[in-house]
């Protein structure tokens, strides 16, 4: 059959069927086609947006990531506790009757230097203006009786106005029963300058007659030198017309208040010395209470406003023990209770030695006295406080943070379920950031884990779980905060990560003695021993102390005493962990893979000295495999039997008598007395330089008037004598 012509193949594409299937086919194939590739296209723009907002997001996690701002408070209600009580209306004092004052006017003036005397010139100017003034009322009184009534008048109004809402428990900030100070009538206890001999008058009596005139013109006095040279409040400072004090007068009102106001109060009240909190919150609606009130919050807002601004430490630490016996009156103001939390806090954290630690006993007295919200409150306080401070560790801080540690624990203990649910959002915490530091290993989350606030934040939870895990279940924190070590180790292999890997292996080898669980650390040990040091060993560097580092400088491991370091630091570690087990049954085989490997390195080592600290630890090590399987061959029970496990050899533990037990002795001992040599040549290495830079700044002028530095006077007269 030949050829279509042109008007048959023209009809035979428009209508033949065959034709017409083959057209669908190729544009249901371009379609689909297109469609996929748009569909491929809308995913990848998809999955390129989910990469980068979770990039993001991992980054601003890394950076948002704080230590400190993990457990959250009710900011508002600290704001409100904070904001000084004297910043109200009211001047703070107490109200005084004229008539008690037991001091004349004229026994109260002092000198210009504080002595009682003749009063100065200027005060004298001072006194003939309020003569003046004086004289000029009289005779307006005298003039027109009518306006003088009418002010009487109107000032008993608002003297009544004030009494009446004085006790309302609405406004804490409020000063009950304190009457603030009228433009025309001024306190009289604030026109008068305070000497020794007023305040010996008010304290006989008080504390002969029980005089409650005097105990509330005390109390005022005890404010005024609480508040002494603050300028913040607006009635003191110069020219401001509150009281002048001397030294003398000052100590006198402190001591006297500090030491009496708690039995005052207690006889006021007919309370006992060992009343509780709801004793306290009893009394409320008592008629005594409604008097002694003010007394009282006046006495505690002088104190803890002396706290906050005091800086000797004799005096901080005596109101701290004195404020201490009256801790159970904070029950009747809650704001208070929470400045007082704030001051003491910061003053545990910061202060010294006494200082912090009576202000523990204060947050101790308050955690457990009080409600649970004031436990959870110094919790959260004291532990922000403590991760504030451990940022940097120095030698010289290393005891004042072990007593921070150590005392945090402490408070914990009282209350292990809400400290538990606390200790597990911190530990949770640490290991998101481990776990975006071993996921990225970017730079900002290595550096966030490889710090001292990172790992004294794990101490501390090592130390609280090491205390606490016979007395409630913590076996769940155990196991985070182990992997949590674990995951440290491994994502600083490097030599140079020496003191950290240390800190590790003795975090471990702490929580395994305390728990009595089995944890393996002896890999981490001995790859500190495979280190690979340079051929080039330089000349013995400085001293280092490991202890107050994590991260080791580069020269240091060019100098021979890494290689000695990273020795003493295995076999230290690896006794302590033999220590532990040196009398379990199974004693044998955990010591034969540790022996091999010391074994292989005492071969490969060239240095004398390191080859005889090897060999010693495994004869003893072996001495106690040979005592330990000579026992087990004694015994007739078998490996099943829990009890007789546990109980073999626990008499030879009790008694301390083993060759290893005495070989671990002398091994803390010797690194004891190391570190304490290398602290005190540390110590004296900076009294020299100290004494250069002093040498260095001193100015001396030379014969031909050339100014060089100063000499001191002895090597003046040296270098008179040779002429320079």
């Amino acid at each position: 059959m030949g050829k279509l012509g042109k008007k048959a193949r023209k009809f035979a594409k428009k209508n033949l069927q065959s034709v017409l299937k083959r057209k669908r086919k190729i544009k249901s194939t371009f379609k689909k086609k297109a469609s996929k590739n748009q569909r491929d296209a809308a995913e990848n723009e998809e999955e390129n947006v989910e990469l980068s907002t979770r990039r993001n997001s991992e980054n601003g996690d890394i950076e948002d990531m704080s230590l400190e701002a993990i457990f959250s408070e009710d900011e508002s209600d600290e704001d409100e506790g904070d904001v000084d009580v004297d910043d109200s209306g009211s001047d703070g004092y107490l109200s005084e009757d004229s008539n008690c004052l037991p001091i004349a006017e004229s026994e109260i003036h002092l000198g210009e230097n504080g002595a009682a005397g003749k009063p100065s010139a200027q005060n004298q100017e001072i006194l003939l203006e309020l003569e003046n003034k004086k004289k000029k009322l009289s005779r307006l009184k005298a003039k027109d009786p009518g306006f003088s009534k009418f002010l009487e008048s109107h000032d008993k109004g608002l003297k009544s106005f004030r009494n009446e809402n004085a006790y309302s428990d609405e406004d804490e900030r409020s000063d009950d029963g304190m009457q603030s100070m009228d433009e025309d009538g001024p306190h009289l206890y604030l026109n008068k300058l305070l000497t020794s001999s007023a305040i010996n008058s008010w304290c006989h009596l008080v504390k002969e007659q029980h005089n409650a005139s005097a105990f509330i013109s005390l109390l005022n006095a005890y404010r005024a030198a609480c508040h002494y040279g603050a300028e913040s409040t607006g009635i003191l400072g110069s020219g401001s017309g509150a009281p002048m004090l001397d030294c003398e007068t000052f100590c006198k009102i402190l001591m006297f208040v500090l030491r009496e106001a708690d039995d005052v109060f207690r006889e006021m009240l007919g309370i006992s010395s060992n009343c509780k909190r709801d004793t306290i919150l009893g009394l409320k609606n008592n008629s005594k209470w409604k008097t002694v009130r003010p007394l009282i919050k006046s006495y505690l807002r002088s104190t803890l406003f002396m706290l906050n601004q005091a800086t000797d430490s004799e005096i901080l630490a005596f109101s701290l023990n004195r404020l201490r016996t009256s801790i159970v009156f904070f029950a009747a103001f809650p704001l208070l209770i929470r400045r007082l939390i704030k001051i003491a806090v910061h003053l545990w954290a910061t202060g010294e030695e006494t200082v912090s630690f009576h202000s523990f006993l204060i947050l101790q007295d308050v955690a457990s006295g009080f409600s649970s919200d004031c436990f959870d409150l110094c919790l959260i306080k004291m532990y922000k406080a403590f991760i504030g401070h451990c940022k940097f560790a120095e030698p010289a801080l290393f005891k004042h943070l072990q007593f921070l540690r150590n005392s945090f624990v402490e408070l914990c203990s009282q209350d292990l379920l809400r400290s538990s649910n606390k200790a597990k959002v911190s530990i949770n915490n640490l290991s998101r950031i481990l776990q975006l530091g071993l996921q990225t290993k970017k730079k900002e989350a290595v550096k966030k884990i490889c710090s001292w606030q990172y790992a004294n934040c794990i101490d501390l939870w090592v130390t609280y779980i090491s205390h606490c895990i016979h007395d409630y279940d913590l076996q769940p924190l155990l196991y985070i905060i182990i992997q949590i070590i674990n995951g440290m180790a491994t994502l600083f292999p490097g030599p140079r990560y020496l003191p950290l890997r240390c800190k590790c292996i003795e975090w471990l080898n702490h929580l395994s003695s305390s728990s009595g669980i089995f944890i393996p650390v002896t890999s981490l040990m001995l790859d500190v021993l495979e280190y690979k040091v340079s051929k080039e060993v330089g000349k013995p560097g400085k001293d280092f102390n490991f202890s107050s580092a994590v991260k080791l400088p580069k020269h240091w491991l060019k100098s021979r005493n890494f290689r000695e370091d990273c020795v003493f630091s295995a076999i230290e570690l690896l006794s302590a962990h033999f220590a532990q087990w040196s009398y379990h049954i199974s004693f044998p085989e955990l010591a034969t893979i540790p022996l091999i490997h010391l074994r292989k390195f005492q071969e490969k080592s060239d240095v004398e000295s390191l080859r005889r600290v090897v060999k010693r630890f495994i004869d003893v090590v072996e001495q106690n495999i040979e005592f330990v399987k000579k026992k087990r061959d004694e015994v007739a029970f078998s490996p099943n039997d829990q009890q007789s496990v546990e109980a073999f050899l626990q008499l030879e533990k009790c008694s301390g008598n083993t060759p290893f037990t005495q070989y671990y002795r002398s091994v803390m001992e010797k690194a004891a007395s190391r570190s304490l040599i290398m602290n005190e040549n540390k110590s004296f290495l900076e009294q020299k330089k100290q004494k250069r830079k002093r040498g260095q700044n001193i100015v001396d002028v030379r014969a031909n008037g050339e100014k060089v530095p100063e000499k001191s006077k002895v090597d003046q007269a040296v270098s008179v004598k040779d002429g320079k």
